[in-house]
């Protein structure tokens, strides 16, 4: 059973503080989780107000699927939400 990680680096520009981050960021997450029905967190650079790691995790029957999800995800975020930038991301299958 594949376990497909998508781990997406984002510029938040003109937030000034954490509060302003974490409240663009929970709405993000939770529409992450019941578009595609996968788990979404926050992951990294925490005391940064401009910037955030996010990691997407999903466990599929196959891996080419769970690729092909994942790169979805990447491209949903990038198109529906343009208070954010896709700085870089990173996809990974754990088989």
């Amino acid at each position: 059973m594949p376990i497909g990680l998508l781990t997406l680096t984002l510029q938040i520009p003109a937030c000034r503080s954490l509060k302003e981050k974490r409240g663009r960021l929970k709405p993000l997450l939770a529409r992450l989780h019941r578009e595609f029905n996968l788990s979404a967190a926050e992951m990294g650079a925490n005391d940064r107000w401009d910037e955030a790691i996010l990691a997407c995790a999903l466990v599929s029957s196959d891996a080419a699927h769970a690729q092909s999800a994942l790169q979805n995800v990447s491209r949903w975020v990038e198109h529906n939400w343009p208070d954010v930038l896709v700085v870089e991301q990173h996809i990974e299958t754990l088989v």
